[in-house]
């Protein structure tokens, strides 16, 4: 095992057609965000530039971008790491996202027409296979997937624009919950889809309220049932 804690092969190296400095930047926040770089750990340049197939400059560039926005944090004279997030910072941002998946849960349930209603059940039905099977990277992709469509039927695009500003570090709080929310996460987005086939707004509204507080819940007790 590296440093960096990749095992060779765990990570495919980047093509070089395309913008290689945004490219490597999206890479690496893409394995810090499901947790194969996971909070804490040092990120070695070399180690990281010979993983992605890249020279060491595109990789430095990367983890000063990803300093800027608090995903890594830079220690003089030690390196990168990445960030640790504190409680405070997962549960202010885990509230933000209650208020905006409230609103777009609302508006879903008066604006939602029957196309969107099946692709909310085709994800229902995908995520709660990807639980049976204990496919934790595919629960969590499925959830975010899930949540996204919500967002869409809503059909509010500045609503939209917030909930992706913080839609990262959702996955990231959620990733280390995935396993212990399990099927319950799924049975609350059953109901979810019951209150916007009804155009419940209210219902919707409160289902969801409740879905992402128990997540936050969750997060914040992670320690005390994590398997």
């Amino acid at each position: 095992m590296l440093s960096a804690g990749l095992p060779q092969g765990s990570v495919p190296k980047l093509e070089r057609p395309g913008p290689l400095r945004e490219r490597v930047y999206e890479a690496l926040l893409e394995l810090i965000t499901v947790r194969q770089l996971r909070p804490g750990q040092h990120l070695v340049e070399s180690e990281l530039a010979g993983h992605l197939g890249v020279s060491r400059q595109p990789v430095r560039e990367a983890l000063q971008r990803l300093n800027t926005e608090g995903w890594v944090d830079l220690r003089p004279a030690q390196g990168a790491f990445v960030h640790e997030p504190t409680e405070a910072e997962a549960d202010q941002l885990l509230s933000v996202r209650t208020l905006l998946e409230a609103e777009a849960a609302r508006l879903a349930a008066a604006n939602s027409g029957s196309a969107g209603i099946a692709a909310l059940e085709a994800l229902c039905a995908k995520g709660e296979q990807s639980v049976a099977d204990d496919d934790v990277d595919l629960t969590v992709a499925t959830n975010a997937a899930f949540h996204a469509k919500v967002m869409e039927l809503a059909g509010n695009v500045v609503l939209a624009e917030l909930a992706a500003q913080v839609d990262r570090r959702v996955r990231w709080y959620y990733t280390p919950v995935a396993r212990q929310r399990g099927k319950q996460s799924w049975i609350e987005h059953r109901a979810l889809i019951a209150a916007i086939s009804a155009r419940d707004e209210r219902a919707a509204t409160e289902v969801m309220r409740s879905h992402t507080e128990q997540t936050r819940t969750t997060y914040h007790h992670r320690g005390d049932t994590q398997v």
